[in-house]
């Protein structure tokens, strides 16, 4: 059979949907997810990584459109719909980690699921055929017309909300946020990954995606990063996702930093205590020690520089003067 149009509309209007516990369409949900990814233009190659878009336009229709929300985690559809019934999606795992994802285990967790897939993408047919705005249109039709046939002006009018951006937007004016105990037991999984992957993304933002520390700056074609959002004050202790609280790290120096090897003074220049670590270096590396007293690397606007207060607790946390 041809895999045309039609063929993936038969696909879409075929999906295997658990009615158990009430219409639970979490696959259906992720397909409108992923090709809202392609609408909107964050997805140029046909690779989908789980992201904090893909979280929060998944959370968008799960909350509208499901009536058993509250289970829903698209770490199950990601996975699920990539067995042999819906032969339309397939995953591609993280090296050495192949035998977990093809021995039928259940990869139904955000961290179950990131700790062994790379991404998934589509058969290179459908991936085309949603560059094609007709065709795209087409396939967003056919999943509402079957499985939410009721919510046709509702579903149009989600697509118009850019939801990781509302998110993202919000927190970005307040400076990012500090949290309850009873707002974070109330998170679930999902929510829980996106608050934390935007304080990431947002950090790295405000830092040109660089190293604080060294300057270092790579990026993968893919648009992953070899730079940390970490925190200050730790999050597990103050709850504190304000910007202020982030530096863009490495992850040497983030793990440097985490325990103690240096710390950062008032005036944002470096502290490396002396003899608290023995080091050697290639002769054409700058050693950690030589970086003692360089300014570190800012944001652009100062109301995100580090807080005073933070850095001044870790320093007092780790006993550098």
């Amino acid at each position: 059979m041809d895999k045309d149009l039609n063929y993936y509309i038969k696909r879409f209007t075929s999906l295997r949907i658990d009615k158990a516990h009430g219409q639970a369409p979490y696959q259906p949900l992720l397909l409108l997810s992923l090709i809202e990814l392609v609408e909107q233009g964050l997805i140029s190659e046909n690779r989908f990584a789980i992201s904090p878009e893909l979280i929060s336009i998944f959370i968008k229709y799960r909350d509208r459109l499901s009536t058993a929300f509250h289970q829903a985690n698209p770490a199950q559809p990601f996975y699920h719909m990539s067995r042999p019934a819906q032969p339309f999606w397939h995953l591609v795992p993280i090296p050495g980690h192949e035998q977990v994802l093809f021995s039928g285990g259940k990869l139904n967790t955000l961290k179950k699921l990131r700790d062994n897939v790379l991404y998934g993408y589509f058969d290179d047919e459908l991936f085309d055929l949603l560059q094609i705005p007709n065709c795209r249109n087409s396939l967003i039709y056919a999943l509402i017309n079957k499985w939410f046939p009721d919510k046709f002006a509702q579903i149009q009018e989600l697509l118009r909300i850019h939801s990781f951006d509302q998110f993202r937007f919000a927190l970005r004016e307040r400076g990012g946020a500090v949290y309850t105990v009873e707002e974070l037991k109330q998170e679930d999984e999902v929510e829980a990954y996106r608050r934390s992957a935007t304080f990431r993304k947002e950090v790295l933002a405000l830092y040109d995606q660089r190293c604080a520390f060294c300057r270092l700056r790579v990026i993968s074609q893919d648009s992953e990063n070899i730079v940390d959002g970490s925190h200050i004050l730790p999050f597990s202790t103050f709850r504190d996702d304000r910007y202020d609280n982030g530096l863009s790290l490495c992850k040497n120096h983030h793990w440097a930093f985490d325990h103690g090897w240096f710390s950062v003074s008032n005036d944002y220049t470096i502290i490396l205590p002396e003899n608290r670590i023995y080091e050697e270096s290639p002769v054409d590396t700058k050693p950690m020690q030589a970086f003692n007293n360089e300014p570190i690397f800012l944001p652009n606007q100062a109301e995100f520089y580090p807080r005073l207060e933070a850095i001044q607790w870790h320093r007092e946390r780790w006993k550098i003067a």
